[in-house]
């Protein structure tokens, strides 16, 4: 993978100040791509390009690269992982001159034999942008399901992009104006959706989207170049679900093992990520295969046992790394500093230890995010089917009781403990399916923020994001419809902003076969009855799938998913660091937060009284960040490894 960053030409062609403000925003994520890193300019565009070279790591396939004859350029980051196989249906090598045998190449001369439609040729993660000096039209492109980021700024008379958004407050005179409507919903989700940011003047591209820039007319328009379907195709049958999932992962996985650079993969001890193991051990190269696993330093949040059985089944070169809270509270400043905005994501901190861990011995990790969401593996699955049957069965006043006894149960900080999940189930299963959706995942209700924030700003509900999607989406099943909410924000939003910032930190690759287009594109189309059979078997068809290559062990498990222990940490070591945050005067510096709310809150956690682990957790994420990105402005003083200084050379 590699950073992006640069400049596009509306009403103001670039300058020698425009050049070096883009090869500052380059220099600033050379963590993501440090193996080598170019540049161009000319009368519209000015892009640099950081490289972290996978496929073809020779200085062929170096960034940013151009067609043979100049017309294209691309600064580009990414993997495609049929690339080898457009390639030859295409015959690109009899009609173009290639220099290199990278993905890059094969994209450059998609593009010029058929246009910008080459997108719904691909399959793999990608944020690009693309100059066409012939039709004088630029276009910037994030990847199908927003696996990698790309940001956005229009100012200075034309269009600014980076990867990251800290690549934006290198630029002259930027105006790093606080968002508090992004704050709002981070505050109820743990992690900023759509295509907000913190900063009023940077927006994200939503996954799907491109934005179209005619350079004769200045004129720019964002465009949606794909979606999800899911519309089930009743005529497959389960025999026929089963064998084409099977062969589709293994086609997936087998795409993504592709690589010139040392490659390994998590393996979180869950059926996504021995599932791939299990397919690399198919095809004969579990013993070749680095695995990396987290253990948590707390029982009911530890997977070693099931990390291990998958290991030696599968043969591979196991790494065991173990996470206390010492360990959280020495790299909390670090990972938050190359994150760039407030993420409640308790998996963060980990995944950060894990690829820093990982760098040294290789430059690739698979991944097993995006099975969840593709397979319905989540308990607010479970808790949808389980909501109707609750409803039916049981009158309102009798639930209306039960609701009220089960928020006498006494607090148990363990995790998934029996009350967390039963309050939870009982006030959600009250609401309408979208709300119950958010309320079982919620951080802070919208009354509690009410509260917890101050000033005057838009307060729309967060809801609004569910519901716009449940209720305009045209989908028919419900269970679809809540799957692309998932896809579209606790996926994008949350999930890849975790793998994205935490594995470039440390120039690490992350691929996710799971999120293989052409695998995508079959599962949405399967009846829901093969993803989720009855009330509780989750991901049926992929486990079924899979169970020829999967110890029993592991076949039978349920979801159990990375998260860290801070409700329970926070009651000794991390507690105490978290009261250098959580006081007063922090809290009144940022203007936005109610320090007596979140001094209740937090003595009552401390208490025993109620799990008030994770909001704060959200709360000490954003003070931490505030302190760094917006009141002292010194988040690069807690890089590990601080950038290149070096310009990029310029063509």
């Amino acid at each position: 993978m590699c950073g992006i960053a640069g400049y596009i030409k509306l009403t103001n062609e670039p300058t020698a100040a425009t050049q070096e403000a883009v090869g500052r925003m380059a220099s600033v994520i050379r963590h993501r791509g440090p193996d080598s890193s170019g540049a161009f300019q000319n009368e519209h565009i000015s892009i640099a390009n950081t490289r972290l070279s996978i496929i073809d790591i020779s200085a062929n396939a170096n960034l940013p690269m151009h067609s043979s004859d100049g017309s294209v350029w691309i600064c580009y980051n990414g993997e495609i992982s049929n690339f080898k196989e457009l390639r030859a249906k295409y015959k690109l090598e009899e009609k173009y001159p290639f220099r290199s045998t990278s993905d890059t190449e094969v994209i450059i001369y998609l593009y010029k034999l058929l246009g910008i439609s080459f997108l719904n040729e691909l399959s793999g993660m990608f944020a690009f942008c693309l100059y066409d000096r012939d039709l004088q039209k630029v276009y910037i492109v994030r990847d199908f399901y927003g696996i990698l980021p790309l940001f956005v700024s229009f100012r200075d008379g034309g269009i600014y992009f980076a990867s990251e958004i800290k690549a934006f407050l290198e630029i002259p005179g930027f105006n790093a104006h606080l968002n508090p409507t992004a704050i709002h919903h981070f505050f109820s989700l743990a992690y900023i959706p759509d295509s907000l940011t913190p900063y009023k003047e940077i927006r994200e591209l939503k996954g799907g989207e491109l934005i179209e820039v005619e350079l004769r007319t200045s004129n720019y328009e964002f465009r949606k170049y794909y979606d999800f379907v899911y519309k089930e195709d009743f005529s497959i049958s389960a025999d026929e679900a089963i064998k084409t999932t099977r062969a589709l992962l293994i086609d997936a996985v087998e795409r993504n093992l592709v690589s010139d650079a040392p490659l390994g993969m998590t393996l979180s001890g869950g059926i996504d990520t021995s599932a791939m193991l299990g397919i690399v051990k198919h095809l004969g190269l579990g013993h070749k295969m680095h695995t990396f696993s987290l253990k948590m330093g707390e029982s009911s949040f530890d997977e070693s046992r099931y990390q291990r059985i998958m290991a030696a089944y599968a043969g591979s070169i196991h790494h065991e790394i173990l996470v206390t809270p010492d360990d959280v509270i020495e790299q909390m400043l670090s990972q938050i500093s190359y994150i760039d905005e407030p993420n409640g994501n308790g998996a963060c901190i980990p995944s950060f230890i894990l690829a820093q861990q990982a760098a040294p011995i290789v430059k690739v990790l698979l991944s097993g995010e995006g099975g969840d969401e593709l397979f319905n593996a989540y308990p607010s699955i479970a808790a949808y089917q389980m909501r109707k049957l609750y409803r039916s069965l049981a009158p309102a006043f009798v639930r209306n009781i039960f609701r009220k006894g089960i928020q006498m149960l006494p607090a148990d900080y363990r995790k998934l403990s029996f009350d967390f999940k039963a309050k939870r189930f009982t006030g959600g299963a009250e609401l309408s399916v979208p709300e119950a959706h958010l309320y079982w995942r919620h951080v802070f209700s919208e009354e509690q923020k009410a509260i917890l924030l101050n000033g005057d700003f838009d307060r729309t509900p967060t809801q609004s994001f569910y519901d716009k999607i449940y209720y305009e989406s045209g989908i028919d099943n419900e269970i679809n419809r809540i799957s692309l909410i998932d896809m579209k924000h606790f996926f994008i939003d949350d999930l890849m902003v975790k793998n994205d910032r935490t594995f470039l930190a440390n120039s690490v690759e992350g691929r996710f076969p799971f999120m293989d287009r052409i695998l995508v594109d079959y599962v949405t189309k399967l009846p829901v009855k093969y993803r989720v059979r009855h009330f509780s078997k989750l991901r049926w068809v992929e486990k079924e799938a899979m169970k020829p290559y999967l110890p029993n062990e592991i076949y039978k498990r349920d979801g159990f998913g990375l998260e860290m222990p801070h409700a329970v940490w926070f009651m000794d070591k991390l507690g105490k660091f978290a009261e250098k945050y959580l006081n007063k005067k922090m809290v009144d510096q940022t203007e936005i937060l109610n320090w007596e709310f979140i001094e209740k809150i937090w003595k009552i956690h401390l208490s025993g009284k109620q799990d008030f682990g994770r909001p704060i957790w959200c709360v000490l994420n954003y003070l931490i960040w505030f302190d760094m990105f917006i009141l002292n402005k010194n988040y690069k003083s807690y890089w590990h490894q601080p950038p290149v200084r070096k310009a990029p050379q310029w063509s």
